[in-house]
């Protein structure tokens, strides 16, 4: 990789005590960014480093993605050995995030107040499934039952007639999305007064509000002017349009983009009955069933033709596997491959730009306990002092 500046968190040291999808999510971003985030795992390790296929055993997919750039220690803070070890961590440090459940937590003796009495000013950052503050706080929870909870299954089967989850882990990288603007914002607060304070964020609180930006609709007024659900979000043709050999993506949405596409095209359908967004809105399943008809007529280039030539947003069918090969993401250095201990990874790179401070892909993720003698050491500290075996710490 090429040299850059720092990205905007350099100099911020993290503390990572997350696990799975949420946090590290978070995490991964802010080593993106620039921070020192310091993975601290338990001896077995995350239980992500073993869920999909790996160049080496603990080393998934899932999990060198989302722990990239970090370093890694092994500590068992059951011992008092580990415990002293992160509390030096933690003395160093700007943030402390963790997604354990809170009475997990507290029985570590890694509550807010045990952490602040170490560093007043440390931005502390709960990742939790549900808030502490409600009646389910103890309940466990993964994205599958977020998704549930927060009604995405009961919204995809009014879409197509079964109750399903969506096709990624939405509820997890939501809840990650938002434990990091929440921990920048507080360290936004930090440094204009110097304060430090406690962050928390539930996946399920996170999901419901992800989920209610269109969906409340009517149920927000009193008294409720409509049901809690978007219409054309769930109209059941709205789906990909098939065309004479493949399908196409086009939202042919407001007025301006209507009246280009029906003079172009001249649907026999096409009337004054369709001619505004909320006409259209108030019959949006049999507009889409018309353009469905329509789009079934030409091939899937000759539409994209014509409705770029529009400037009306169409998109043929893509593919996970495809964006590795996308013109679009290639053009602006998306992809970046990083050497590491099991050969090179081509990550999914940061999806921001900054004129002054880019982030960038910093390294591969760590082998379990990789960087325990060096992290250790920065703290007059020795692998004999926390109970762990050098040579187990150490990449093979």
């Amino acid at each position: 990789m090429c040299d850059r500046k720092p990205g905007p968190l350099a100099g911020v040291r993290v503390v990572d005590l997350t696990a799975m999808v949420m946090g590290p999510y978070c995490t991964q971003i802010m080593a993106d960014m620039g921070a020192d985030v310091i993975k601290v795992e338990p001896p077995q390790g995350d239980d992500t480093r073993y869920v999909s296929v790996g160049p080496a055993p603990g080393m998934s997919g899932v999990f060198v993605n989302v722990n990239r750039g970090k370093r890694g220690v092994t500590l068992d803070l059951k011992s008092d050995a580990g415990r002293t070890a992160l509390h030096a961590l933690i003395e160093r440090a700007d943030v402390f995030i963790h997604s354990m459940r809170a009475a997990a937590i507290a029985r570590l003796g890694l509550s807010y107040p045990e952490v602040a009495a170490l560093n007043k000013t440390i931005v502390y950052t709960n990742c939790y499934g549900y808030s502490r503050r409600g009646p389910n706080r103890d309940l466990p929870a993964y994205d599958d039952t977020i998704q549930a909870a927060c009604g995405l299954p009961s919204v995809q089967q009014q879409l197509t007639g079964e109750a399903n989850y969506v096709g990624t882990i939405v509820a997890d990288k939501v809840a990650g999305l938002t434990a990091l603007y929440a921990t920048m914002m507080a360290l936004f607060h930090r440094e204009r007064t110097g304060e430090g304070q406690e962050v928390e964020v539930g996946m399920f609180e996170a999901m419901a509000s992800f989920m209610l930006v269109e969906h409340a609709n009517g149920a927000m007024f009193d008294p409720p002017l409509g049901p809690a659900i978007y219409p054309r979000a769930v109209a059941p043709n709205r789906r990909p349009y098939r065309t004479s050999d493949g399908f196409i993506s086009a939202l042919i949405y407001n007025d301006k983009h209507w009246a280009a596409f029906t003079d172009a095209v001249r649907p026999a359908w096409s009337s004054e009955r369709y001619a505004t967004l909320e006409g259209r809105a108030r019959q949006i399943d049999t507009v889409y069933a018309l353009l469905a008809e329509t789009f079934a007529q030409r091939t899937t280039q000759e539409w994209l033709d014509l409705l770029r030539r529009l400037e009306i947003p169409a998109s043929a069918l893509s593919s996970p596997a495809a964006l590795f090969d996308d013109p679009q993401l290639d053009a602006v250095g998306f992809f970046q491959t990083v050497d590491s201990p099991q050969g090179p990874v081509r990550f999914p790179g940061v999806p921001t730009w900054f004129s002054h401070t880019p982030g960038r892909v910093t390294g591969p993720a760590p082998e379990l306990g990789a960087h325990t003698s060096e992290v250790l050491g920065e703290l007059g500290l020795s692998c004999i002092d926390v109970g762990v075996n050098a040579e187990a710490t150490e990449p093979a």
